[in-house]
């Protein structure tokens, strides 16, 4: 447009003159141009922000109805755990081991978590294996989780 008024205005304008005026508004059009893109972007992003928010919230009022609804049943899962644990006769710190182990715990961060080393966690785990009379971290899961799951194929165990 401030070309054509260039233009209008003198129009004995030369080649070599009309390059230099073009070179003179190239940056105010690209600038422009870059604006505009830059706003539109922005756009785009706040949109997918507000999405994702929604989605998290989404998710966390969920969960939150899955724990209120099984919070129940994991009374009573806590409760039966606790209940084999005094059958197995262990003690207060493996018990607490051993929950970590099954909650997915590393040695390592469950040493963390009792700041203990992970030394100590072994030396408990394996106690805790040898009075419940299993091989390791898998069969201990094992052990709580078997009666959990649903059957596959109409079968009532997985042997």
């Amino acid at each position: 447009m401030l070309l054509a008024i260039e233009l209008l205005d003198e129009p004995t304008l030369t080649p070599a003159r009309f390059a230099l005026e073009l070179l003179d508004i190239a940056p105010t059009v690209l600038l422009s141009a870059g604006v505009a893109i830059l706003f539109q972007t922005a756009g785009r992003q706040r949109d997918h922000q507000a999405a994702l928010v929604r989605d998290i919230e989404i998710a966390r009022l969920e969960g939150e109805k899955w724990r209120s609804d099984a919070s129940v049943f994991l009374k009573g899962l806590g409760e039966a755990i606790d209940a084999q644990f005094s059958r197995w006769n262990l003690t207060e710190a493996e018990r607490e081991v051993a929950l970590l182990l099954l909650k997915g715990l590393s040695v390592k961060e469950a040493a963390s978590v009792r700041a203990t080393t992970e030394r100590t966690i072994r030396a408990h785990a394996r106690a805790i294996y040898g009075k419940a009379g299993l091989t390791g971290r898998a069969a201990l899961s094992a052990f709580f989780l078997e009666d959990l799951l649903a059957p596959i194929d109409g079968r009532d165990s997985l042997a």
